[in-house]
């Protein structure tokens, strides 16, 4: 299992992911995998975890509506964006994707480095008290 970042932390336990978890990856990059070491089910919404990948705010206001609805009450939305340092031409920052989340009621919890060119923020949904 690789780990992405400085931290050394493998990315499916930055992620949430444990053993059983239902994972869904929208618009991985091509050579992309989430390496686990436990089974990750397979099969329809609701998922635990999904990765949604946005390399421009176009993608993340194309992909939101589809994505969102997928989670399970209590799960995690990561959105993913070109790291500033990566090279890879991008309108789209860790504030942009805060900015569209949480007038929808999601709030961020993590970030993290996804791999060398991706940063991702965790999103959730915003408990009613």
């Amino acid at each position: 299992m690789t780990a992405a970042g400085y931290s050394g932390t493998p990315l499916p336990r930055k992620l949430g992911v444990r053993d059983g978890s239902r994972v869904l990856l929208v618009a991985a990059p091509a050579g992309f995998t989430l390496e686990a070491d436990y089974h990750v089910r397979a099969g329809k919404h609701p998922y635990d975890v999904l990765l949604v990948f946005c390399p421009d705010t176009a993608a993340l206001r194309r992909r939101w509506p589809s994505a969102a609805p997928r989670t399970v009450e209590r799960g995690a939305l990561w959105i993913a964006w070109p790291k500033r340092a990566s090279g890879v031409p991008t309108d789209l920052t860790e504030d942009g994707v805060r900015a569209h989340a949480l007038p929808l009621g999601w709030v961020d919890v993590k970030v993290c480095a996804v791999d060398e060119v991706w940063s991702g923020l965790k999103l959730v949904r915003r408990l009613k008290l």
